[in-house]
């Protein structure tokens, strides 16, 4: 029995966007708390939010990787569907840090816009969702009966 390459890819990359992506927006977080600590102003709890929203993807590439795991086991080769999957899930993650790293340097300042700031979020996750939701329609129709 052999695994293909690309149930492993397929997470990886999903992985190393939403470790980039929670880090990049905790590290924004970390400063806007830092900024209101030192003007004696409360620190928004609400920011974790936008720090753990990038998490989500992983488990997107998790779920296509379940779903690939039967095509592997019948020999199929996967690899290629697994490295642009995973890349295009993690990039949603990456880039939804980023925007969500902006999120915490403006409502650390201001204090507001947190619907707005989330709906941003949730565009950049769309992508990932989309790509799920394609991959897992066409992986659907090599299933074996």
């Amino acid at each position: 029995m052999t695994m293909d390459l690309g149930l492993g890819l397929v997470l990886g990359f999903s992985a190393l966007g939403s470790a980039a992506g929670s880090g990049t927006a905790g590290m924004a977080a970390i400063g806007a708390w830092k900024k209101n600590y030192v003007q004696n102003k409360p620190a928004a709890f609400m920011l974790v939010a936008f720090a753990a929203a990038p998490l989500t993807q992983t488990i997107y590439g998790f779920i296509v990787m379940n779903t690939m795991v039967g095509l592997a086991l019948q020999g199929n080769d996967l690899w290629g569907i697994g490295a642009f999957c995973g890349a295009a899930i993690g990039l949603s993650a990456y880039f939804q840090g980023k925007c969500a790293a902006c999120a915490c340097d403006a409502m650390g300042e201001t204090g507001k816009g947190f619907g707005n700031f989330m709906i941003i979020l949730g565009l950049t996750e769309t992508v990932a969702l989309l790509v799920m939701a394609f991959i897992l329609g066409i992986l659907g129709r090599f299933a074996v009966v």
